[in-house]
């Protein structure tokens, strides 16, 4: 399919072959008609775009402040790696579209809906989206397709006419007259006010006119305040502001304009340095307007569908949208200015340079059919069985975020003996993005990919609640397969994946499995290892990380991702197993309460072996950043050894201590090494498969301890029915 993409390095837009997104739970699939450029935030990314790396740097001291902690926490290597990456990658554009519903995996739409959709990294540019439910909504049949692509934008004026808190008869100033303040000014005058457009040009503020504004006045008019004073009688009741400087000089014309306890709404990206006395005198009530409205930035209601209940939220993001469409559907907006400049998505970056030019929008064309049942999804082709290269290893992989990009790929490409054959991602513009960067010959869906009869090895680097899936799946296939942690988030899942294994076995087909656990691979560990290599006694292993804050609002905390214990804390449980070197028998573990701040993320770990070692994990997110993230200490036999943070290694024997560097090496090239070597020469994982079910096991064991508050005994550990026993692949009925 085709979609406009933005190269970050240069900000150059174009039309890309991509492959199209697959149907998820819980949205749909959208031919898409037309999508709508924004000309504030669009034409703002693609100049950002084209700015030097000093001139990205200087624009977002933002990032720039995150690489520098990356980099303090993780090196300097590193840092430029993922910079690197970041910047070698192409970019989805757009967040306002609308089409046809090809499929629907969500109660309320069918095949052939009129759907008008909002959210960047999903009403894209693109030919064909998916879009979860609560970001899309019905158009209605007296509206335009071409009308219902405008309708995100639309949603971002209502939402800032309701923070506004406007009343028939009030009157209004709109400053900036793009493009949302000109679908603003036609809100407000459907809700009976009198509308002001101010603009910096007396062209736009002429325009606005002709989109039903009362008065249009430019900011270098001489006596604008008087004339405002006069139109209004009383001074403005209400200013809303969607223009974009850093300058607070629009917040400080709005201070002046308004009348005692006026009011202002805040839509677009202006400074917010306003001056004390002006907002007091007047006693004026500021509000910012969160984009589309209430459900913005909420993973939960945008991509999980849990809506907010009408009598405590009445205007989510998806309500907005509705609104602007119902108000559309009756008349009471004009848009067919908006609509004029039409181009195909074929030349799309002609559209870009027409509203760098002063356009309003520009829409964009997909040919798809707009009567009836809309055409079919395009069925890839089918892969023609081709003879594997002498000793090589033919790869796929499923997942293209920013480890993948980082850490995993750049790995895998200067491993020997590997031929990066397809990547699919969730996005068909990051699977083409990391085709095009990383070397790829295919860039495909993940459906596709799995019934590649040319991959060897599937590498699964996609979000912890799917991985289990994957890994059936590819497992089923006769794939050698690398998943990143966690293995499973569920038992219910790490059920699902030994069938799979065992199912293979009893096949004769040998099946590979190896988890990312890569801490135990760091030459450091290696090294460490060794030092206690003639070990006869028992060890005491002490672990600390300092893994720092996390919002309750990302995806890594949600329940389904298998929160940050599951999902993290499981390196540190299969480090300490691999220093160990025998299996775990009990557990303990408690948390510090979660104080509306934290999500079970403050946790101390006791772990008993059968050798009676003893491990001792705190996993830290209420830490501070200065400290170093991850320490780790081993006693045993008169000598000790410690890491700190992966950068030094002390060996400590008969009163001597030996100190050896380590680069922050953390392991992920010697585990890609071995895993890419076992793969290649038929070998078994670097990590048993019983030991990977063991770690993960455990990590559950560790919700249980803190869930009941004793000690659980991991070779008799419950689960749904079922009792595990760690060392081993059988499954006994309880």
């Amino acid at each position: 399919m085709r979609a406009l993409l933005e190269d970050m390095k240069s900000g150059q837009v174009a039309a890309y072959d991509v492959p199209a997104p697959e149907l998820q739970p819980g949205g749909i699939l959208v031919r898409t008609a037309f999508s709508a450029i924004s000309s504030g935030t669009e034409k703002a990314t693609v100049e950002a775009g084209r700015k030097s790396l000093l001139g990205k740097a200087m624009a977002r001291p933002d990032l720039v402040k995150q690489v520098l902690e990356y980099a303090q926490s993780n090196g300097i290597a590193a840092a430029r790696q993922k910079v690197q990456a970041r910047l070698e990658t192409l970019s989805a554009l757009g967040y306002s579209c609308s089409g046809l519903v090809l499929e629907a995996g969500v109660a309320g739409f069918q095949p052939g809906d009129r759907v008008a959709c909002a959210g960047g990294g999903y009403a894209s540019h693109c030919e064909i989206n998916f879009v979860p439910a609560n970001l899309a909504v019905s158009v209605p049949d007296n509206v335009s397709l071409e009308a219902a692509c405008l309708t995100t934008i639309g949603a971002i004026a209502v939402q800032g006419v309701r923070q506004a808190n406007v009343s028939f008869g009030e009157t209004v100033a709109v400053i900036g007259a793009g493009l949302v303040g000109v679908l603003a000014i036609q809100v407000l005058r459907a809700a009976g006010c009198r509308v002001i457009a101010i603009d910096l040009t007396s062209e736009r503020a002429a325009q606005a006119m002709s989109f039903g504004a009362q008065l249009g006045l430019c900011t270098s008019d001489p006596g604008l305040e008087g004339t405002v004073a006069s139109f209004s009688r009383y001074g403005v009741d209400a200013v809303l502001i969607t223009a974009a400087t850093r300058s607070a000089d629009p917040i400080e014309l709005a201070a002046k304009l308004l009348r005692d306890r006026g009011r202002i709404s805040v839509i677009g990206d202006v400074g917010m340095g306003v001056s004390r006395a002006n907002m007091y005198r007047k006693e004026l009530s500021l509000a910012m307007s969160r984009s589309y409205g209430p459900g913005r930035y909420d993973p939960r209601y945008e991509e999980g569908g849990q809506d907010y209940p009408i009598g405590f939220v009445r205007w989510t993001e998806k309500r907005n949208m509705e609104a602007f469409l119902d108000l559309f559907s009756s008349g009471a907006l004009r848009l067919e200015a908006l609509l004029a400049n039409q181009i195909p998505v074929e030349e799309g970056e002609k559209a870009y340079a027409a509203v760098e030019a002063g356009a309003y929008t520009a829409i964009i064309d997909y040919h798809a059919p707009l009567d009836g049942r809309p055409e079919a999804k395009p069925s890839p082709p089918a892969h023609a069985p081709q003879p594997r290269p002498e000793d090589t290893l033919r790869v796929g992989c499923i997942g293209a975020g920013g480890f993948a990009r980082g850490i995993i790929f750049p790995c895998l490409r200067s491993t020997a003996g590997v031929a990066l054959e397809s990547v699919a991602s969730s996005t068909g513009a990051a699977a083409e993005s990391t085709r095009a960067g990383f070397g790829f010959t295919l860039a495909e869906s993940s459906t596709a990919l799995l019934d590649n009869p040319n991959l060897d090895a599937v590498f699964i680097l996609t979000r912890h609640d799917s991985h289990a899936a994957y890994v059936r799946s590819a497992l089923d296939r006769g794939k050698n397969v690398f998943v990143e942690k966690p293995l499973a988030v569920t038992r219910e899942q790490l059920e699902m994946v030994r069938a799979a294994y065992a199912k293979g076995s009893a096949e004769h087909r040998s099946p590979f499995l190896m988890v990312g656990f890569n801490r135990r691979f760091s030459p450091l560990t290696e090294k460490l290892m060794s030092f206690f290599g003639r070990r006869t006694e028992p060890m005491l292993v002490h672990i600390r990380c300092n893994a720092g804050f996390i919002s309750r609002s990302s995806w890594v905390q949600e329940p389904e991702n298998g929160g940050r214990i599951v999902g993290e804390l499981c390196h540190f449980v299969d480090w300490a197993r691999a220093v160990v070197g025998c299996r775990m028998q009990t557990l303990t573990a408690a948390a510090l309460p979660d104080a509306g701040r934290y999500t079970r993320d403050n946790v101390t770990v006791t772990i008993g072996f059968e050798d009676g070692s003893v491990a001792n994990l705190l996993y830290l997110s209420n830490g501070d950043r200065a400290v170093a993230k991850e320490y780790f200490e081993v006693f045993c036999g008169s000598a000790t050894a410690r890491i700190d943070d992966f950068k030094v290694l002390y060996l400590s024997r008969n009163g001597k201590t030996q100190t050896l560097k380590g680069g922050r090496d953390k392991g992920h090239r010697r585990e890609m090494e071995l895993t890419v070597d076992a793969m290649r020469h038929g070998k078994e994982a670097p990590i048993p498969f019983a030991e990977l079910v063991e770690v993960t096991e455990a990590t559950f064991a560790v919700e249980e301890a803190i869930r009941t508050q004793r000690t659980v005994h991991l070779d008799t550990f419950q689960s749904n029915g079922f009792a595990w026993n760690a060392g081993t692949e059988e499954k006994a009925q309880k």
